[in-house]
């Protein structure tokens, strides 16, 4: 949790590690360990799980604790820890972020609350009922409207950051790239912003934002922190090299609903035991599988190598 006190260092590309579960459906603590390990040797920035592609819908909050406290004593303090805490009942965000502060979280990643479609006044309410819960601990909107039909506006990020000290940041998931801009030009680059759609990810770091968290980083980690640091470095052409690089990757993890190919991937070459997914997603059909081979025969330069993080039966 070093990285509690300086929000603002929790840049570059954050992993939203897939949770793995065994054949039978129950969460793989071990193989949850074992992707740890692989990103972090493989010069992810920073780790993240319980977003859109961990599945936390399909979870109890009990494992969704237990799962965030594995990773939490596994990441250790090497780099920033963000996991996703939030639910669309209150009480469970709440329930949910307490266990992982004191696991030894650097920040809470919460979602806007889903389905029930609140106003911009009641998402105000939400979050700054979650940061005066916990003052000492940095807060991250996800703004993930296609998911949650609730897009968090950027007066309402605004409104939060001027009136919570704890409010640092968002993870915006929204393709209007205006958006980003816009809540940019109203927080300032004070404001910790993070793109979650991965073909805005490099474009975000024109405009100053801090890094993103992409689902790519579950299968190509190396190259998602890579095409960070080359920008920053002022490398932008192999920046820009590694974005189109990506492309193919990007699409193969929606050839049918992430994180179902994604984990196909991660099984497929011995990461994790199983690509279970839990109800209502299913493993990808046959002409998806078909699909996605196609896809990671042409990115196949950019995924990383796993020697070393291959699981027993799977080498």
């Amino acid at each position: 949790m070093r990285f509690r006190s300086d929000p603002q260092a929790i840049r570059g590309s954050i992993a939203p590690l897939m949770t793995p579960f065994t054949a039978e459906g129950a969460v793989d603590h071990a193989g949850l360990v074992n992707l740890v390990r692989w990103q972090l040797a493989s010069g992810t920035h920073g780790i993240s799980i319980g977003g859109s592609t961990g599945e936390p819908g399909s979870q109890t909050v009990t494992e969704r604790a237990e799962a965030i406290r594995t990773v939490a004593a596994e990441v250790g303090d090497r780099v920033p820890f963000v996991p996703g805490t939030g639910s669309a009942k209150l009480e469970e965000t709440l329930e949910l972020t307490a266990a992982a502060r004191d696991a030894g979280i650097d920040a809470a990643l919460v979602i806007t609350p889903y389905y029930a479609r609140p106003t911009q006044d009641a998402l105000f309410v939400w979050y700054r009922t979650v940061c005066r819960e916990f003052p000492d601990l940095p807060i991250v909107a996800y703004n993930v409207p296609s998911r949650t039909a609730v897009d968090l506006a950027p007066e309402t990020v605004a409104r939060l950051f001027r009136s919570c000290d704890n409010f640092v940041g968002i993870k915006e998931t929204t393709k209007d790239f205006e958006h980003f801009s816009r809540v940019l030009h109203l927080c300032g680059r004070e404001l910790v912003v993070w793109s979650g759609i991965e073909l805005l990810c490099l474009p975000l770091l024109a405009l100053g934002g801090a890094g993103f968290v992409s689902a790519t980083a579950n299968i190509a980690p190396a190259a998602c922190a890579e095409m960070y640091t080359a920008w920053q470095e002022g490398d932008h052409e192999r920046a820009r090299e590694i974005h189109y690089g990506l492309h193919p990757l990007v699409d193969l993890l929606f050839v049918e609903t992430n994180p179902a190919p994604g984990k196909w991937v991660l099984e497929h070459r011995g990461l994790i035991a199983s690509g279970h997914v839990r109800p209502p997603l299913i493993t990808p059909t046959e002409p998806g599988v078909a699909r996605i081979k196609d896809l990671m025969a042409e990115g196949a330069k950019y995924l990383s190598p796993t020697e070393g993080f291959t699981v027993k039966g799977k080498e």
